[in-house]
């Protein structure tokens, strides 16, 4: 199935632009191609002129994309500032098509130099987007930027009762599981299990563990290496687990193939029950890793429903935690520093006193720098 190909050059020029001069002189190249120009002049602020091909009317190509060879559309525009700006919308799945759309491109680019070569700053060409295929390769960090990620195979998409279900084939990260749009954790990706188990400094030997979340298996995988009394995993969502212990098996192992084991259990329910009936019966655990979400973007807490489950987990944890117990979470991306601040704010206000450090840790997948926190009750003066 094609895709539709979204390319873009911009230039900066030195000066105010003369908009007639880079209109004629751009004109010949969309012309040579058979295209077909309309031009609209907004006086003191500049020209848009938009190129179609001849055997296609404009409505067609802007809206519903007729089935040609290789249907072309492009928008040149021209600011006064001197910047300008040619957005080229091709939709072609062969090759020659591709062929031509660069080698316009390249004519464009040719040309700006040749009429203002001594007045170019700047010339940028950005790597084509593709809109529409079948394999969606584009994904948003936690703060904003767009990343294009080598995917090149959708290896499971299914929607359960709570979210949407995604394993992409990266040729860098192995498999990466998304939810509901959010990059969560890639094959490559050890290096937040680890972080999120407390980077190698504890010691799990005999000891009693909670993991919130967590359907991917990585940290249950982990931590029975280490040991432990016992692991209790609670889980939402059992079609998380099923796409993950049949395609995530580099970050499970078997260790998904059945929800008990020698020294764990995996609960198919909603943390929220599970951590009221574990504190009202006073079970407690020495270790609670919240592997649920990340801290909300939002810097509203008053409005964001997301930092009411976050306060309502950390109560909860904290209750079932031992007073020499820590608990692990993720934070967010460090460049979302005010959510991070207020994240640290809401642990002032907890039901017992605690504190906290903090770890930054570069996740493969996520291209970003990611903070994760440990919380341990603050220790009372005898």
């Amino acid at each position: 199935m094609a895709a539709a190909r979204h390319s873009t050059l911009d230039f900066m020029l030195g000066a105010t632009a003369d908009c007639n001069a880079v209109l004629k002189a751009l004109q010949p190249v969309f012309q040579e191609q058979g295209m077909t120009e309309t031009v609209h002049n907004w006086e003191d602020h500049g020209y848009l002129a938009t190129y179609i091909k001849k055997n296609g009317s404009h409505a067609e190509q802007t809206l519903t994309w007729v089935q040609q060879e290789n249907s072309l559309f492009a928008n040149l525009r021209i600011h006064p500032h001197g910047l300008v700006l040619v957005d080229l919308q091709s939709y072609s799945d062969h090759t020659k098509g591709r062929e031509e759309t660069d080698q316009l491109l390249n004519k464009v680019e040719e040309r700006m130099k040749e009429f203002f070569h001594g007045n170019l700053k700047r010339v940028k060409r950005l790597p084509t987007i593709l809109r529409g295929g079948v394999i969606d390769r584009y994904w948003p960090t936690a703060d904003g930027r767009l990343v294009e990620y080598d995917i090149d195979e959708v290896v499971y998409d299914e929607d359960s009762p709570f979210q949407n279900i995604k394993i992409l084939h990266s040729k860098q990260f192995g498999n990466i599981l998304i939810l509901s749009g959010d990059v969560n954790l890639a094959e490559s990706d050890l290096a937040y299990t680890r972080a999120i188990m407390g980077s190698g400094k504890e010691d799990y030997t005999g000891k009693e563990v909670l993991i919130l979340g967590g359907g991917d298996g990585g940290i249950l995988y982990e931590i029975v290496k280490l040991k432990p009394k016992m692991v209790t995993m609670v889980e939402i969502d059992q079609m998380v687990i099923d796409g993950c212990k049949k395609y995530m098996r580099k970050t499970c192992g078997d260790v998904l193939d059945n929800l008990k084991g020698e020294c764990y259990q995996v609960l198919i329910e909603d943390c929220i029950p599970v951590l009221k009936r574990y504190a009202k019966e006073g079970r407690m655990f020495d270790y609670v890793i919240n592997d649920l979400t990340a801290v909300p973007i939002s810097t509203s807490p008053e409005e964001d429903s997301t930092w009411e489950f976050l306060r309502l987990i950390l109560d909860l944890s904290m209750k079932v935690l031992k007073q020499d117990g820590k608990y692990f979470t993720q934070g967010n991306c460090i460049n979302l520093t005010d959510a991070l601040t207020l994240y640290e704010e809401q642990l002032s206000r907890l039901y017992c006193p605690v504190e906290f450090s903090k770890e930054i840790v570069c996740v493969p997948s996520y291209m970003e720098l990611w903070v994760f926190y440990t919380i341990w009750k603050k220790q009372t003066e005898v």
